[in-house]
């Protein structure tokens, strides 16, 4: 399908929308905000253009047609959120330039190598240490551990077409799913996790900051964490058990790295810095976003990173471009009355339930709706707003909702190859088939649930949250 053709579909469904008939007591703008932001949802699944132009000719559009006015459109990029995702990429340029993540990644090899098992923990800890401070959970993935994932399969003559079973494919489900986990687990562990806070926050009038957020994601993310590689071992079983050559491969390319640079010393100081200072805003009272940029300005002053670094950061102007975009048009929907108009629908359909059962129910379709769609963004997009609306109109309890739909936003990736980055690109280093993939991934899809709607709820319970 070439882009004439992807971008004609996107326009032809705006314009059927903009022409329906207003349905009965919806606001016009509202309508309208709808007619231009579903098809933009839909340019994020067909791809036409970048997220980012797409998300241009969006606001465009709505400003164009008198919708909404300059300063409403403009009004996501002086959200907080975005420039904490912003500062947050930033910082994760500092990890990968500097060595530091690779460091890390090898060291917990070196320590826990000796064993199938003890490598998928390595990569589980890795992903760990590096969550809090790399919201690209492709980044993260794709660009600093999937490169060590294959380098060590094919240092045990475990090859995609010779021997993938022999340790590949265990590798890359581990490191594929564990990347989700820890996605799930802090905000700043995927660029899309604002827009859910938002959310919360615009619908339901709920602040879920960072420490919010991983106090709720602690227990139920460690745990799964621990289970991963366990579970992973015992419904793609690898056939070699013995992995010290891997071990050893670690331990030469920390040789070759040599001693610890005074700029991986730097980072590691500042990654530390900035995650007690998240974990602590109750005594401190800074944001998340200033403490952030604290850690961006100490970066620059210590000279880890130059200023030449930060502004060819693609990654994060490149996202401060479609978050602030998207956050403004979603921010409209609830503005111009479409989300208040939709919950009041929904309210007559789902009525008859008690409102945990509606939370359960919600809950169980947002996961599974991913496999419509193929990116976490556009599946937050198109329907976190819109499901805490539902749950505001029959009282269900909205610290039970928020944390769910927050978790799920990132744990639902497992479902499908295609679902978000680092999943796409660990598919394709070639270990791992198809329907292998999904027979997996469902499988991962009841182990999370178990875990997050089991021990996570009992935990939020004790939390005093619903």
């Amino acid at each position: 399908m070439n882009t004439s053709y992807k971008i004609s579909i996107c326009l032809l469904m705006s314009i059927v929308l903009w022409y329906l008939p207003i349905p009965e007591n919806m606001p016009i703008k509202g309508w309208h905000v709808a007619a231009i932001f579903f098809p933009v949802i839909l340019s994020f699944l067909l791809r036409p253009f970048p997220m980012g132009a797409m998300v241009i000719f969006g606001l465009l559009a709505l400003m164009i047609t008198g919708t909404l006015t300059t300063k409403e459109a403009m009004s996501g990029y002086g959200d907080t959120t975005v420039w904490l995702v912003v500062a947050a990429f930033m910082i994760a340029g500092g990890v990968v330039k500097t060595g530091f993540g690779k460091r890390l990644a090898l060291i917990l090899i070196k320590l826990l190598g000796k064993s199938t098992l003890g490598l998928g923990y390595a990569f589980c800890g890795a992903e760990l240490l590096l969550g809090p401070v790399i919201p690209s959970n492709t980044a993260r993935g794709g660009g600093i551990l999937a490169p060590i994932t294959r380098s060590l399969a094919e240092t045990l003559e475990s090859y995609p077409h010779k021997h993938p079973k022999r340790l590949g494919e265990y590798l890359v489900l581990v490191s594929a799913h564990a990347n989700l986990i820890t996605a799930a687990m802090f905000l700043t562990g995927m660029a899309a996790n604002p827009l859910v806070v938002r959310a919360a926050k615009d619908v339901l009038n709920i602040d879920f900051g960072w420490g919010m957020w991983a106090l709720g994601a602690i227990v139920p993310g460690l745990i799964g964490l621990i289970l991963l590689p366990l579970f992973v071992q015992l419904i793609a079983r690898p056939e070699l058990k013995d992995t010290r050559p891997a071990q050893k491969q670690a331990a030469v390319h920390l040789e070759q790295m040599g001693a610890w640079k005074q700029s991986e010393i730097i980072m590691g100081l500042i990654c530390i810095s900035l995650i007690v200072l998240w974990s602590t805003k109750l005594f401190h009272g800074l944001s998340t976003t200033l403490v952030a940029w604290i850690g961006v300005s100490l970066l620059i002053l210590t000279k880890t990173l130059s200023w030449d670094d930060i502004i060819k950061n693609h990654s994060a102007w490149d996202t401060l471009i479609w978050l602030g975009g998207l956050l403004a048009m979603a921010s409209s929907l609830k503005d111009k009355g479409f989300i208040d108009w939709f919950a009041a629908n929904m309210q007559a359909m789902v009525g008859n339930f008690q409102g945990i059962y509606v939370v359960i129910i919600l809950a169980l379709i947002y996961f599974y709706s991913m496999y419509a769609f193929s990116m976490l963004t556009g599946h937050i997009v198109a329907l976190a707003v819109v499901f805490f609306g539902i749950a505001l109109s029959v009282h269900a309890p909205g610290m039970l909702i928020v944390p769910l739909i927050a978790y799920f936003s990132n744990l639902c990736g497992c479902t499908t190859n295609y679902s978000t980055g680092p999943v796409i690109i660990y598919f394709s280093l070639g270990y791992v088939q198809a329907r292998t993939w999904f027979k997996v991934g469902f499988l991962m899809s009841l182990f999370h649930l178990a875990i997050w709607m089991g021990i996570g709820m009992a935990w939020w319970k004790y939390l005093g949250w619903w």
